[in-house]
């Protein structure tokens, strides 16, 4: 639906274009339109086809013989893929601009899907309670101010204190945001769904705040039988990894991620079945024994 003619090529070119209608265009402005609109090795394919007159839409001085300036209007599957994605009521907490798709009909709702592999705790994304708080959160967020929080722990007990909001997070597999908070005596992490209240306070200065030092490690050894290099890197696109070739069938892969998606991430590995081996660290290993243990026994009864 966006991957052809209203794809980053053709909104680079487009922009271009604009540009170039008013009198013409250098060279440098085209590569400026490109690093940003466009992909890094956009520039071998936009630029010598539109200076070669290739595309016949500029010479090679930077002019252009259109006389308006191009627009990218939308198709009515586009209209209705983007409806669709709106509704969704994750994504309507940032109160996306719904201008144009009012009588647009949405490709498909939330109900055509099963999810399999997602906890059914998720946020409750359509309370009220939840959404002010989410906009308060966002808010916070993109004006640098501190928040004063209530929220239950993990064990049910009530909590309130200042922070500093540095990430929202959302975790596909628990269905949940999180916000992570910085520059305290620690960091915490609270998720949105036990927040109570919470309420903006003074800025501060965003600069002061430290990455949190949250990561973990693991290292496993992959085979490469029916594409598995492949769905690798794409299964887990979301993670720092490291990927080392032995041979033409067997890669050693070291990936980064959040302790606290430890066990999404092990039901990830383990989904991989033969074609992954986990040889480090330790304690992730016995995870894994244990949680086939719990199957085995599960299938049992």
């Amino acid at each position: 639906m966006f991957s052809g003619a209203y794809s980053a090529y053709f909104n680079a070119v487009a922009a271009i274009l604009r540009e170039a209608v008013h009198g013409g265009i250098s060279k440098k402005r085209i590569t400026e339109i490109i690093s940003v609109k466009a992909f890094s090795e956009s520039f071998l394919t936009i630029i010598p086809a539109l200076q070669n007159e290739e595309w016949l839409l500029m010479n090679r001085a930077g002019q252009t013989p259109i006389q308006k300036p191009p627009q990218m209007p939308l198709t009515i599957l586009q209209k209705r893929w983007l409806k669709t994605l709106i509704t969704d009521p994750r994504i309507a907490l940032f109160a996306p601009d719904t201008s144009g798709l009012e009588d647009v009909e949405p490709l498909f709702d939330s109900g055509d899907f099963i999810y399999f592999d997602r906890y059914m705790d998720g946020d409750p994304f359509n309370d009220d309670n939840y959404i002010n708080n989410f906009h308060v959160v966002l808010k916070s967020l993109r004006e640098c101010r501190k928040l004063k929080i209530s929220y239950s722990n993990r064990t049910g007990r009530r909590v309130t204190g200042t922070y500093k909001p540095y990430r929202l997070e959302y975790s596909a597999k628990d269905d949940k945001f999180r916000l992570l908070t910085n520059g305290g005596n620690f960091d915490a992490t609270i998720n949105l769904g036990r927040i109570t209240a919470c309420e903006p306070l003074d800025e501060y200065d965003p600069s002061l705040l430290r990455e949190p030092q949250r990561e973990a490690s693991v290292i496993f050894g992959l085979i490469d039988e029916r594409n598995a290099l492949e769905r690798v890197m794409l299964h887990f696109s979301d993670c720092r990894k490291e990927t080392r070739k032995i041979d033409d069938r067997h890669y050693n892969v070291t990936l980064w991620y959040d302790p606290q998606d430890e066990t999404e991430l092990l039901i990830r590995i383990l989904s991989f079945g033969p074609m992954i081996r986990v040889t480090s660290p330790e304690n992730f290993i016995n995870l894994i024994k244990e949680r086939v243990f719990k199957q085995q026994n599960f299938l049992k009864t």
